[in-house]
């Protein structure tokens, strides 16, 4: 199939070599520099837990033009930057569109495309447990990731239809990449800050770097998890993935999830996971968190105890902005 990937940061580029795997006509849109890399170099990722390194060839582009037509256009940006592209996406000439990330404006960005679209459109929304860096001095991309990789994804609020998910498994076959259909991506992406946020929190509070992190630290990011999953039930937001606020709690599940915080703190791959997406992506942060402050404020009357309390450690977003906008 004729695959866009519009975007090329860690997400979009891992996006898009799973989907030359597969044997797809694949086309990234990328601009400066990095354009011109990918075009004199071609695509280059190392795996870090894989210990390898990839080599893939798409078309790369800077912009879209309306004779370029599609099959399925993944729609990569972080959420500071991805209200500039909604009209690319209204314009591009393909019949689905699938919005890749966080996102706390999920309507609204559906309903502007589908309002200036030019073509007919379905819009989905999806999430990619992928994370990493760009390493500029060599040219290539640092990915880290479990297994082959896997994406959550459905409508705002609704499982895509019985074609549209074939069409999309056909897109991902043979890759062992693997779709996980959700029935509310809009509940989906909400529950996911009440996963992150609190990790950005400790990590902003040790100056961008976990490996600091005490163990009251460390035990207060679950805690405020299981928090705003709470929160997040008594305003009746479904829970998405469904059961995910049981790795929040004191059971078995909890207690894995407090190693996977240690291990996030102590290795390399932690750095990878967290701390460079809050250095490097601090402007998103700032918008997911005062957007999920507007959830928190509709329910008062949980005291968020352990979210106050992390989020009152970390500089201001002040602070935090002159810190990493020199860097």
């Amino acid at each position: 199939m004729k695959v866009l990937v519009y975007g090329s940061g860690v997400i979009g580029s891992y996006l898009a070599h799973v989907l030359c795997s597969a044997g797809n006509d694949v086309t990234m849109l990328a601009r400066g520099e990095w354009k011109e890399q990918l075009q004199r170099n071609g695509l280059r990722i190392r795996h870090h837990l894989q210990h390898r390194e990839t080599l893939d060839h798409p078309e790369v582009i800077g912009e879209i033009t309306p004779e370029q037509a599609y099959d399925v256009v993944f729609a990569v940006m972080p959420y500071h930057r991805i209200g500039a592209i909604l009209e690319p996406l209204a314009a591009v000439n393909a019949p689905l569109v699938v919005m890749v990330g966080n996102n706390m404006n999920a309507a609204g960005m559906q309903e502007t495309i589908l309002a200036k679209t030019t073509c007919p459109k379905q819009i989905l929304f999806a999430f990619q447990a992928t994370a990493g860096k760009r390493d500029r001095e060599n040219g290539l991309l640092v990915c880290e990731r479990l297994g082959t990789g896997n994406m959550d994804i459905g409508g705002l609020h609704a499982t895509p239809d019985e074609k549209t998910r074939k069409q999309l498994e056909a897109v991902f076959a043979g890759s062992g990449y693997t779709l996980r259909w959700q029935p509310d991506m809009e509940a989906y992406l909400t529950c996911h800050l009440a996963a992150i946020l609190p990790i950005g929190y400790a990590t902003y509070a040790c100056g961008g770097n976990l490996r600091t992190a005490t163990g009251k630290q460390r035990r207060q990011m679950r805690l405020a998890s299981r928090e705003a999953f709470g929160m997040l039930k008594a305003q009746g937001i479904p829970i998405l993935p469904s059961g995910d606020e049981k790795y929040y709690g004191q059971g078995v599940k909890g207690r894995l999830m407090q190693f996977v915080y240690f291990l996030m703190s102590k290795t390399e791959m932690g750095d990878l996971i967290a701390c460079a997406h809050c250095r490097n992506a601090w402007e998103e942060m700032e918008l997911l968190d005062k957007a999920f402050e507007g959830i928190i404020a509709k329910a008062p009357d949980e005291p968020m105890t352990n979210w106050k309390e992390l989020k009152k450690a970390a500089p201001s977003w002040e602070k935090i902005r002159e810190q990493y906008e020199r860097k």
